[in-house]
């Protein structure tokens, strides 16, 4: 993905050499590739490799570092939502009102 964007981006500065305006859509190119392209294909890539590769010891199910994570994160947000109650009282009961409404 990151080659077509680049050639593309190349093509649009090639282009404005004539027309300034195709500066601007390859400058829009990158900024958009930066901002989502490169984080959610890497990510995605990263996921489908490590899937792909747990999944087929583990029979598709999730594996037990990611529960494990998933559990740690799930537990500290436990832990953190009783200190925020324990604290300030007041605010947990006008949210939990505000939710019920």
């Amino acid at each position: 993905m990151g080659t077509i964007v680049i050639s593309g981006t190349v093509v649009l500065v090639v282009f404005g050499f004539g027309n300034h305006v195709w500066w601007l859509a390859a400058v829009a190119v990158l900024f958009l590739y930066l901002q989502y392209g490169r984080d959610s294909s890497s990510s995605s890539s990263s996921s489908a490799s490590s899937s792909s590769a747990s999944g087929s010891s583990s029979g598709g199910g999730a594996t037990p570092s990611n529960y494990r994570a998933y559990r740690d994160r799930r537990d500290k947000q436990a832990k953190w939502e009783r200190r925020y109650q324990r604290e300030r009282p007041l605010e947990s009961r006008r949210q939990a009102r505000e939710k019920s409404k």
